[in-house]
């Protein structure tokens, strides 16, 4: 069997935040994947900032939110004396430590065109 061609279109998406929250960015990504002209595939998400990070979350309760906040507050505090590094402010290493809990990549398949997510 010949190998298939294989095709990659890449972009940027660039998101403003306020400092820390939670920021949905499906609707760009969305956008992204119509845009790219593919059917199959995989989006490659990586977040270049080192105190940010990626979640998949169904975006359905906003309690999923509140509960993730309330989870990365005990296990990265802001302030904790533990922490050496506060270039930036109490919350500085706190932020790098919750990106290093969660995820800077993410693969999504691209199916028929369409962010394969899913439902539930």
């Amino acid at each position: 069997m010949a190998p298939k061609s294989i095709q990659v279109v890449q972009g940027q998406i660039v998101v403003s935040t306020r400092g820390r929250e939670l920021v949905d960015i499906t609707a760009p990504l969305v956008a992204f994947a119509a845009s790219s002209g593919l059917n199959c595939g995989v989006i490659t998400v990586f977040v270049q900032h080192t105190s940010a990070s990626l979640l998949i979350t169904e975006n359905a309760d906003p309690d999923v939110h509140r509960d993730l906040e309330t989870l990365f507050r005990r296990l990265a505090p802001d302030g904790d004396p533990a922490f050496q590094h506060r270039a930036e402010g109490p919350d500085d290493m706190a932020a790098h430590a919750r990106s290093v809990l969660t995820a800077t990549s993410l693969s999504i398949p691209l199916v028929h065109g369409r962010l394969g997510l899913g439902t539930w």
